[in-house]
């Protein structure tokens, strides 16, 4: 006879075994500094820092550097809730649609800077409407993403009749 039964390989997010706080409050803390630093790079009025009329290159730097510290953190706390690393394919799939809607806000947020833009160079580069349909874009497949992240758990009730 086998003395060890081998475990279940699904994910081990039953109520009695609650994954790691401290991991979740560091990603929850991770996303709020990141939505500050979005903050001050969209709408730098908030804070009294705006100079300019126009979305410049160091806006759009400051904010995509909040957005990447918003998917991290959010990353950090979702996988916090799939315990040994057992992860099913929707939540890996998940994973990368976070960091290709990056890619995809990343580019085209600074694509005047990269040469692909509406204003190509020595002009000053703009943040226009097609890069902000680009941005949110890139912030919808990561919404999706981190969805599929969300480790949901079937239902076990049996109905009677």
């Amino acid at each position: 006879m086998n003395k060890n039964p081998k475990k279940s390989i699904s994910p081990d997010t039953t109520p009695d075994n609650i994954p790691s706080r401290f991991r979740i409050r560091a990603g929850l803390f991770m996303t709020l500094c990141g939505l500050l630093v979005f903050l001050v790079g969209a709408r730098p009025a908030i804070f009294g820092l705006d100079r300019s009329q126009v979305v410049g290159f160091v806006q759009i730097s400051v904010f995509l550097v909040g957005m990447a510290i918003i998917c991290l953190g959010g990353y950090v706390s979702l996988m916090a809730y799939w315990r040994n690393g057992d992860r099913t394919i929707p939540a890996d799939i998940g994973t990368r649609l976070v960091t290709t809607g990056y890619v995809i806000a990343v580019f085209s947020g600074m694509a005047d800077v990269f040469g692909f833009g509406t204003q190509l160079r020595p002009r000053v580069p703009f943040f226009g409407p097609w890069q902000a349909t680009g941005v949110q874009v890139g912030e919808a497949v990561i919404a999706i993403g981190f969805l599929l992240l969300i480790p949901f758990r079937r239902s076990r009730k049996i109905v009677e009749k």
